[in-house]
């Protein structure tokens, strides 16, 4: 038998170990103990690395879809206005924003144009929270509207507590 090729009796033909034979299996249990650690340490990083990015993703969409909410929201009102386009050019949808968000209060339930508000700022704060966010409706004579409607969007990436989509049109 070849005791290089690792198979064989040993030196000493007793079946034991010799002390270089021991030191080699020492060494190879240890390091395959550290490689394993490290195996680990490497996967832990990328899994919390991929958390971050998924926290990250969940904050932005969020903030995406509140702005495609408020783009809705502002063809919602310019919608009813048109519908009611006489009143809008007299200024009976006029609105102004608030200094203060948890301030937003529609005006009632008395004309049609003051419905079409409550029920316009009911949307708002259904879709975008209720305290942050409000609109605002301004018309000419020339049936020429601005909507604004802004909300508390700090929460995603470089968000903006005073988050703002404006639409501008003819009614």
């Amino acid at each position: 038998m070849c005791k290089a090729f690792g198979f064989g009796p040993n030196i000493h033909g007793r079946g034991e170990l010799s002390m270089i034979d021991r030191a080699k299996k020492t060494e190879q249990a240890g390091s395959s103990l550290i490689e394993v650690l490290i195996a680990v340490l490497v996967v832990s990083v990328g899994l919390l690395g991929t958390a971050g990015l998924q926290l990250a993703s969940l904050k932005n969409n969020q903030s995406a879809m509140q702005r495609s909410e408020a783009v809705v929201l502002t063809y919602s009102i310019l919608d009813r206005m048109r519908a009611n386009r006489d009143v809008a050019a007299a200024g009976g949808y006029d609105m102004s924003l608030p200094a203060d968000l948890a301030n937003c209060a529609a005006p009632g339930n008395g004309s049609l144009a003051e419905q079409d508000l409550t029920e316009w700022v009911a949307e708002i704060q259904s879709a975008l929270g209720a305290g942050v966010a409000c609109g605002a409706v301004d018309c000419d004579s020339n049936f020429n509207c601005t909507v604004t409607i802004q909300w508390d969007d700090s929460l995603s990436t470089g968000g903006n507590a005073a988050q703002q989509v404006v639409t501008e049109g003819k009614i």
